[in-house]
């Protein structure tokens, strides 16, 4: 550079060179400012294998400042696995190109990183005297896949399901009729219901038992990354991807759980379907098909009419999945499970926290027996959770032991406990034939103000269409 500035000094005058000059300034500001912005990571080295480029983008993938790698040896910041090295260095060394290399590496915090690189060489009148490298951060990718091959055991089985009511017993009874097959099944429930806990039960007693069981959250992650992780990556299809197989393949002989289905983009969810249908996944970017042997259990957290209606769920797809249907009802719907489910998680948190309670009062009984619970049976957990958390020496959670939040809404209402009108029926004298009669009379009042329109009146009562439709059902309401 300083040589061709000599050159022309002599040939122009000082206004053409400094002219000329800020040209090059500029030019250099704008090469600088296209590094440092550009949304891949760039790393190059000298002809020693010393760092004199390394820009924003990389210095995010490998959490590392600039003055942590910038004039230093490659060898001296990283560490590589064992019969690995660094692919900016192999370039260096071989003069060779790297292309859609994937590299594992850790950085001077020991914090493992995977990228995907296109490194290459470059020369000067012949001589390398520095190499160049352009990666792409697949790390969140790497430890998904990971994490999705290690889950190839379920914890759970049937006997883990806590509860007695007859609602969640004839969900249970259904549920195990479905491990003597290998259809697909839709698991409906809200939050916290314990939808997966049923699909793991189903895979643990059927005779997939012995092969993977996969958990994918559809909602965790962005389309084009949900995408590439179910279907897999064919090399070259898009800038650092890998051949790679997807969930689909890698859960072969076992059970595949897509839970929270209704996020899913609906794009994906035709090629969903069609996976299912063909019994065969082609990768992203591909040509050829590989047959799968998968049972797909997938759940919703909604009414599937509703998600259909507002197109979060295609019909077909719904159609292909339903094939066993599963309606875990809430726990505002199953009361009678209280009671045991908190003698449960207080017997499992006496043995975390090392105490010893025995129970809960009458008047914290009551509260949970008419608490809406929009969390279920997650929440009830929490909340027993938080209350051993704040218990002393008492053997008793007593009202003032559980969260703030539910004290303080309580204590708006004039009443804990709703007051019932008393039953025509004398006969019906236990809390439960009273609750399924005024059920029923409430029911029965809001069907007929929504002239027995099943959705308006499921709507009005804060359930879905199918609870109500299964209320009806049980409490032999008929619809004239």
């Amino acid at each position: 550079m300083g040589g061709l500035l000599c050159q022309i000094i002599l040939r122009y005058d000082n206004g053409e060179v400094l002219n000329l000059l800020s040209k090059q300034a500029i030019a250099l500001k704008l090469y600088e400012e296209i590094i440092e912005r550009v949304g891949v990571g760039i790393h190059a080295v000298d002809h020693v294998g010393k760092t004199i480029i390394y820009n924003k983008k990389m210095r995010e993938m490998e959490a590392m400042n600039e003055e942590d790698v910038l004039h230093k040896n490659v060898r001296d910041v990283f560490q590589f696995q064992e019969n690995q090295s660094s692919t900016l260095l192999q370039s260096l060394e071989h003069g060779e190109e790297v292309v859609n290399v994937k590299q594992t590496y850790f950085n001077n915090r020991g914090v493992e990183i995977t990228t995907v690189n296109n490194t290459f060489p470059l020369k000067i009148d012949g001589e390398i005297c520095a190499a160049v490298e352009i990666a792409t951060d697949v790390t969140k990718m790497e430890r998904l896949v990971r994490r999705n091959l290690k889950q190839t055991k379920t914890e759970f089985t049937f006997s883990h399901i806590i509860g007695k009511s007859s609602e969640l017993l004839e969900v249970i009874s259904l549920a195990k009729r479905a491990t003597r097959t290998n259809s697909n099944v839709l698991i409906i429930g809200e939050t916290g219901t314990g939808k997966e806990l049923f699909a793991q039960s189903i895979h643990a007693e059927s005779d997939r038992a012995n092969a993977p069981f996969i958990t994918q959250n559809c909602a965790a992650l962005p389309d084009s990354l949900i995408e590439a992780i179910l279907f897999g990556t064919t090399k070259g299809a898009f800038t650092g991807a890998i051949d790679s197989p997807g969930l689909f393949e890698q859960a072969g002989g076992g059970t595949l759980l897509l839970d929270e289905l209704n996020s899913l983009n609906i794009t994906l969810q035709s090629k969903l379907l069609r996976v299912l249908q063909e019994r065969k996944v082609r990768r992203i970017g591909g040509t050829k098909e590989f047959p799968i042997d998968v049972r797909v259990i997938a759940t919703i957290n909604e009414d599937p009419i509703d998600a259909i209606a507002n197109n979060r769920l295609r019909k077909d797809l719904y159609y292909r999945l339903a094939v066993v249907t599963l309606f875990i009802p809430p726990l505002r719907e199953r009361i009678t499970d209280i009671e045991i489910l908190v003698e449960d998680f207080i017997k499992k948190y006496n043995q975390l926290f090392n105490l010893n309670v025995q129970g809960i009062s009458n008047e914290v009984l009551q509260f949970f027996e008419f608490h809406n619970w929009p969390g279920n049976v997650r929440e009830l957990e929490h909340v027993i959770e938080a209350s051993l958390n704040l218990i002393n020496h008492e053997s008793m959670i007593e009202f003032h032991h559980l969260p703030y939040q539910y004290r303080k809404n309580e204590t708006k209402k004039a009443n804990v406990v709703p007051v019932f009108s008393q039953p025509n029926n004398t006969e019906n004298t236990t809390l439960a034939d009273q609750l399924a009669l005024f059920e029923k009379q409430y029911i029965q009042q809001l069907l007929q103000k929504n002239h027995y329109h099943i959705t308006n009146t499921a709507k009005e009562l804060g359930i879905s269409r199918q609870s109500l439709q299964y209320r009806m059902k049980r409490l032999n309401i008929k619809v004239n």
